[in-house]
Parts: structure tokens; C-alpha cells; sequence
């Protein structure tokens, strides 16, 4: 049995690398404009590098909502796998587009990451793939549902990063667009800190079993709005116990070199609350 296990096991992996790789394959397609293999080597990107580590992280947990949940059999596992395998690198590529046209619309995100080399909007970049894999991974993983609900919670929480996107800039004295332009990368760390809370958030909003519609929006709705208004409260809670005796913003956008480590610590208030909030829940 534990042979059977063994022999298992390495055919799971095995096909989540052959997934990985289309997911690469995928990437490398949709992005022509510029090779990444010059970017990356030959002129040192460092932004472009960040955001690509971020999409091969939400690629991993995307897949991995595959290989979750109870076993049906090899046989019925290895489709599923296939299957689901492949939508979850479809949605993770075509949430680049709202990424690039909605979270960060008030500049175009290929010429930060190419001509202009931003690491600031390489972060935030990776920080939305990242959080689009966690919510693909909770779409995926639970049971009874189907591929139609996997891309209609794929979508809800595409929907539910565009609003955090607003609510941060909202909650916000300085303008996110204008700062993460500016090569202001302490501002992208702390935005990008908001996006992954929500995906957490997301991610446990969507996973578990489809019970019913009316159920399980439900539930996805309540936790959403939760996340959305721990937004403000976090970033309360980093002005007032993390940082005290300082502003956030005065430390991240008024002056002269932003306080790259106020980013940070932003960001860990946002990603550490979700985390609270879901254990909680």
C-alpha cells in the first residue's frame, strides 16, 4: 500500500509540473512584446523578475487547489487534474486584464515593467497574481461543484480585488497610481500587502463545498465585505501599535526617499489581519 501511495504521489507531481510548464508556456505567449529571457538575464529587470515570481506563485497554489480534497480514484483524480489544471492557468492569465486594466489603470503596467523597470508595480503585479491563485485555489478545491462555479468565484473575486483596489486608494492620503508611477516602491510593498489580505480572505470565502447558490454567496459576501473594511482598520492599527509616533504616509509618500520598511510593515498588517480574520470566521 505504501508502494501504491509512492507510485501515486509521483504521478500527482508529475502532472503538476507538466501543468506548471503549460502555464509558462502560456505566459511566454501572451507577453511577445518583450522576451523574457533578455529582460530577466541580459538587462537585470528586477521588476519584471517580481512580478514573474508572482505569477509562477499563484500558478503553484492555482494548481494546487487540483490536488487538494479527497482522492476519487487515480483515474478520476488525473482528469480532474487535467481539467481543472488547465482552467485554473486560463483564469490566472486572463486576471492579467484586470489587473492591468482595473487595479492598476491609471498607468500602462507593461511600460513600467519593461522600459521603466518599476519594482514598485512589479510588486503589486505579483501581489495579483498571487491573490487571484489563492481564490482559484478555493474554487477549485471543494466539492460538488463544477467548472461553471469555479469561474463564477473566479470572477466574484476578481471583482473583490478591484474593490480593495478602490478602497485602498480610497483610505489613502496620496494618490497609489501617482506614487507607484513615481518608482515610489515602499507605496507598491503596502498596496500590494492589501491585495494578498484580500486574496486570503477570498480564498477562504470561495473553498470548501458548494452547498447552493444562496449559501455559499452568501458566505462569500459577508467574508468579502469583512475584508474590505479591515482595510481601514489595519492600516489604523499600523499608524497607532506598529509604527507609534509615526504616519504611515509621511514615512511611505512625504518625503524625499520612501521608507521602504513602512511598506512592509503595512503590508504585514494587511496579510496578518486576513489571516486573523479567517481563523476567526
Amino acid at each position: 500500500m505504501i508502494l501504491q501511495d509512492l507510485i501515486a504521489t509521483g504521478i500527482y507531481l508529475i502532472s503538476a509540473f507538466v501543468l506548471f510548464w503549460i502555464g509558462k508556456l502560456v505566459k511566454d505567449l501572451t507577453t511577445t512584446s518583450y522576451s523574457v529571457r533578455e529582460e530577466l538575464v541580459e538587462k537585470d529587470n528586477v521588476a519584471l523578475g517580481v512580478a514573474m515570481a508572482g505569477y509562477f506563485f499563484g500558478l503553484i497554489m492555482a494548481i494546487g487547489g487540483t490536488l487538494s480534497g479527497p482522492s476519487q480514484g487515480l483515474e478520476n483524480d488525473l482528469i480532474d487534474i487535467g481539467i481543472y489544471g488547465l482552467l485554473a492557468i486560463i483564469l490566472l492569465n486572463l486576471s492579467r486584464l484586470v489587473n492591468d486594466g482595473l487595479i492598476l489603470h491609471g498607468f500602462k503596467v507593461r511600460d513600467e515593467l519593461i522600459d521603466d523597470q518599476n519594482a514598485g508595480t512589479g510588486v503589486v503585479v505579483a501581489a495579483s497574481y498571487i491573490a487571484t491563485g489563492l481564490v482559484i485555489f478555493g474554487a477549485v478545491s471543494g466539492e460538488i461543484g463544477g467548472i461553471v462555479t469555479t469561474v463564477i468565484f473566479w470572477a466574484l473575486g476578481q471583482l473583490a480585488l478591484v474593490l480593495a483596489g478602490l478602497v485602498y486608494e480610497w483610505i489613502t492620503p496620496y494618490s497609489i497610481h501617482d506614487e507607484i508611477e513615481k518608482d515610489n516602491v515602499a507605496a507598491g510593498v503596502a498596496f500590494a500587502g492589501a491585495l494578498v489580505g484580500i486574496g486570503v480572505i477570498v480564498f477562504h470565502a470561495s473553498a470548501g463545498n458548494f452547498i447552493s447558490w444562496a449559501v455559499n454567496l452568501q458566505d462569500f459576501a459577508i467574508e468579502v465585505v469583512a475584508g474590505l473594511i479591515l482595510l481601514p482598520i489595519a492600516r489604523f492599527i499600523s499608524d497607532v501599535i506598529l509604527l507609534p509616533g509615526q504616519k504611515l504616509t509621511d514615512e511611505i509618500a512625504n518625503q524625499e526617499h520612501p521608507n521602504l520598511a513602512a511598506g512592509f510593515i503595512e503590508a504585514t498588517s494587511y496579510v496578518g489581519a486576513s489571516f486573523l480574520i479567517v481563523w476567526s470566521l
